[in-house]
């Protein structure tokens, strides 16, 4: 799961480029993407429906491959918080569900702008720190996750994961509480910073992952240092039952499902395997 929340160009690069990231890994994973603005089409944009993170790199991050579930005033923190938790309306699509369960692993990537225990909505709503958790913790009564990281660049990033009290999660913040969270690469043509250096470097460090990697939560944790981003990333583990030192970074980010098949069941000379789907003709 991915959500995003931004006012200026810059800050819609890292969601496109995390979910390029885990189509380019081939991985079967549903990613729910809420953009509150059209960047691609916004009268500042000089290059209708593109989108770059870098200037000195014309990558269009904004390719076909992209699919938005939540626009404009769709982006709420109620809509937000109905999502993780389910409780939507029996007509709500299922391209706008996160149909999981007790095995599933979920990942909740943030960014815009914030402050110390909270984070904006369309300029006029905040959802807070406490929401947040209550919100996970509903998920996980209600067995939504099996583990959950959860990633927010924004000032004061740390304090969004403060408060959470659930198991099996990891938070990791752009910056320390009191530290804002700064932008890299200006490009002149538009007039403002095109990605913000948390989002520039991890998406550095996603690009070397494949679905073999052994990298590991914690390197991906250590990704950007002080010099790098200008901010303290904050890395918070001890709800998480496991040690984030062998936690592969696959596991959430492009990881391959192992299915142990059933007994063979042979059906006019076709081979099956038993509640799973046709292997051979």
């Amino acid at each position: 799961m991915v959500l995003v929340e931004f006012l200026l160009l810059y800050l819609f690069c890292f969601v496109v480029l995390a979910c390029r990231t885990e189509d380019t890994h081939q991985i079967g994973l549903r990613i729910i993407l809420m953009v509150a603005d059209d960047a691609s089409c916004s009268s500042r944009n000089p290059r209708p429906a593109t989108i770059f993170n870098n200037p000195y790199s014309r990558v269009n991050l904004y390719g076909e491959e992209i699919e938005i579930d939540y626009r404009g005033y769709e982006v709420t923190v109620e809509n937000f918080i109905r999502v993780l938790t389910g409780r939507l309306p029996p007509s709500t699509p299922t391209s706008k569900r996160l149909n999981t369960d007790e095995h599933s692993n979920i990942l909740i990537y943030m960014t815009g702008h914030g402050g110390d225990g909270f984070l904006k909505f369309q300029d006029d709503h905040e959802l807070s720190n406490s929401e947040l958790a209550d919100a996970i913790e509903q998920m996980w009564q209600k067995r939504r996750y099996h583990e959950l990281l959860f990633i927010v660049d924004t000032c004061q990033a740390e304090s969004m994961g403060k408060l959470f009290y659930s198991p099996n999660v990891v938070a990791i913040g752009s910056s320390a509480i009191g530290e804002e969270s700064l932008s890299l690469h200006s490009d002149r043509e538009i007039g403002t910073y095109v990605s913000d250096r948390y989002s520039y470097y991890a998406f550095q460090f996603l690009e070397s992952v494949t679905p073999s990697s052994k990298r590991t939560l914690y390197d991906f944790s250590q990704l950007c240092s002080f010099s790098l981003c200008q901010s303290t990333v904050i890395t918070r583990s001890d709800l998480f039952r496991r040690d984030i030192r062998r936690v592969l970074v696959t596991d959430f980010f492009g990881s391959v499902r192992h299915i142990i098949p059933g007994p063979v069941i042979e059906i006019n000379n076709s081979t099956l395997y038993e509640n799973n789907t046709l292997i051979k003709h």
